[in-house]
């Protein structure tokens, strides 16, 4: 091996444990950002951020975006039965790190949102990273918007805001892989 394949293959291992570890990380993020970071916090309620003027989320949109692309990595780069213990183990760390109120919400929505994400990503591989990426994680948003809300709230009024968070950041997060893996040649 040449020393730039070992360094290109060193690239993409720091890559790929990055991944996995930023994946399990996103729900213990979003809990606690959905209870302290916000312009606005609701009594008894969530944080909440702008995501367009006069729409607002809870604050945990910027992490579920995140995890949905971190764990379409850990599935392109590991392969499925990587990405499926990611999903259960991250299932499992969110359901420890939820605070009692957003226990069954939090670790619901991800556990659905991600296998449902996973369920789109697979069969849309061949078509590129970005497209499987983008439209597994639109499905993987919208699934978890909807089980999340009406479990923690009992309500869908911050429904459009979710989307449109979480599809921010999805954009984002593809944006900068792309970039970062151009830039490494990968």
């Amino acid at each position: 091996m040449t020393s730039i394949s070992r360094q290109k293959a060193s690239i993409v291992k720091g890559g790929v444990v990055l991944s996995y570890i930023g994946f399990l990380l996103t729900g213990p993020a979003s809990n606690w950002l959905i209870q302290n970071v916000g312009t606005h916090c609701v009594p008894n309620g969530p944080c909440l951020i702008p995501v367009l003027p006069g729409i607002s989320a809870p604050s945990g949109v910027l992490m579920v975006g995140l995890a949905l692309v971190l764990r379409d990595l850990v599935h392109r780069d590991l392969g499925a039965y990587w990405a499926l213990s990611a999903i259960l183990l991250g299932s499992l760390i969110s359901a420890l790190f939820s605070p009692q109120a957003l226990l069954i919400a939090s670790t619901t929505a991800f556990l659905l949102s991600e296998l449902s994400d996973f369920a789109v990503f697979a069969p849309l591989r061949r078509r590129g990273f970005v497209v499987a990426a983008l439209v597994s994680s639109i499905v993987g948003l919208i699934v978890d918007s909807l089980v999340f809300l009406s479990l923690a709230f009992g309500s869908l009024d911050y429904l459009a805001g979710q989307v449109l968070g979480k599809l921010y950041m999805v954009l984002v997060t593809i944006l900068i892989v792309v970039i970062w893996e151009r830039r490494r040649g990968i």
